[in-house]
């Protein structure tokens, strides 16, 4: 325990591009006005469009962890791998209806038997990563599980350098040592720190760093990349596969306890339906944002969504926090924040 001053103490259960040649048009009579008009519109129209997916995937991502919380934590529903499996059958089903039916994106199909077990190992280190994440919410709060996320960058630089051999600029590592030295100030000063939630959390966020690294050198060949949509696709239904009989063995008692909350609580139903929806969304909105804007907007926004959700969770769950805390958190957060500014830089003088 750190020695901050709480905040709020109220009790918590305790049990994640050749350009065209452009023919510049002489200057339109004034009957074509009305046209640029309506281009303005059609521009307005697309900032709100735009606009409307940061605000879904803000909800979406908010609302997948307030309900995980809920239902792990508060509601007493203490089956996080179930919990997971739940969620990658409903991806399974809402990607293979945006891709197969609602033709979102292009279907790309897997075109090896090498390509399949690349994608069946991806989703084995994804799974495990939902997994732990999901499990630490039964004994951290909301916003210490986010301050434990932001941390994926160091993850992120350390696993490429141990996996690829290849060593950033130093100032990109020394932009990371904000990020590490603010998880330990939050730690040392987390009201609520349970040593077990503290590690599966942070297996989860190296597991994510672990996909995302793993994810870009396996899937290199342009005729292998698949694009995140049709990644997910192919991926949940063998995490599904894969946490279901893990879910039987090690959660016994599982399959009787969800139908008999069902059963006894017309509500429980509703919440898993809910929640593995939010699940799905989270995958949906975070391609639809990277589509309409790039990817270096999606990673402000996700440091960004970090404090959000602690905020918002406190409000909520009433978790007690400290000074300490709430300081550790930004500091990790601003490494973030110049972890981001450093690849930036390290990528356009690579370039230039």
């Amino acid at each position: 325990m750190g020695e901050g001053h709480a905040l709020r103490r109220v009790s918590n259960p305790r049990p994640d591009p050749s350009d065209p040649i452009i023919d510049i048009p002489s200057t339109p009579p004034a009957k074509q006005q009305p046209l640029l008009q309506s281009n303005g519109t059609s521009t307005s129209s697309s900032a709100a469009t735009t606009a409307g997916f940061i605000l879904s995937w803000y909800f979406s991502n908010i609302g997948v962890l307030l309900l995980n919380k809920y239902l792990l934590s508060i509601y007493g529903y203490r089956f996080p791998i179930f919990l997971t499996a739940m969620h990658m059958l409903s991806c399974s089903f809402y990607s293979f209806a945006a891709v197969r039916w609602l033709r979102l994106v292009q279907p790309q199909c897997i075109s090896s038997q090498k390509q399949f077990m690349k994608i069946a190992f991806l989703s084995l280190i994804f799974c495990l990563s939902v997994v732990c994440g999901n499990t630490s919410l039964r004994y951290i709060p909301v916003s210490f599980n986010q301050a434990i996320g932001a941390t994926t960058p160091f993850f992120t630089a350390a696993f490429a350098l141990l996996i690829t051999f290849r060593p950033e600029p130093a100032l990109v590592y020394i932009s990371l040592l904000p990020v590490v030295l603010g998880i330990v100030v939050s730690s040392n000063s987390e009201p609520l720190f349970h040593p077990f939630g503290f590690m599966v959390c942070l297996a989860s966020t190296a597991g994510r760093a672990l996909k995302s690294v793993v994810q870009g050198i396996l899937l290199t060949s342009e005729a292998e990349k698949l694009n995140s949509m049709n990644l997910l696709m192919y991926m949940a239904p063998i995490a599904a596969a894969i946490l279901f009989p893990l879910s039987l063995w090690y959660e016994p008692g599982v399959l009787n306890v969800t139908l008999e909350n069902m059963r006894g609580d017309p509500k429980f139903a509703l919440l898993i339906l809910a929640n593995a929806t939010v699940a799905y969304l989270v995958n949906l909105t975070n391609f639809l944002v990277t589509r309409h804007t790039s990817a270096l907007t999606l990673q402000v926004l996700g440091n960004a969504k970090a404090a959000v959700a602690a905020f918002v969770s406190v409000l909520i769950f009433k978790n007690p926090v400290t000074t300490s805390g709430i300081v550790g958190f930004g500091i990790t957060v601003s490494g973030v924040g110049l972890y981001s500014e450093a690849k930036k830089r390290s990528k356009a003088s690579s370039s230039s």
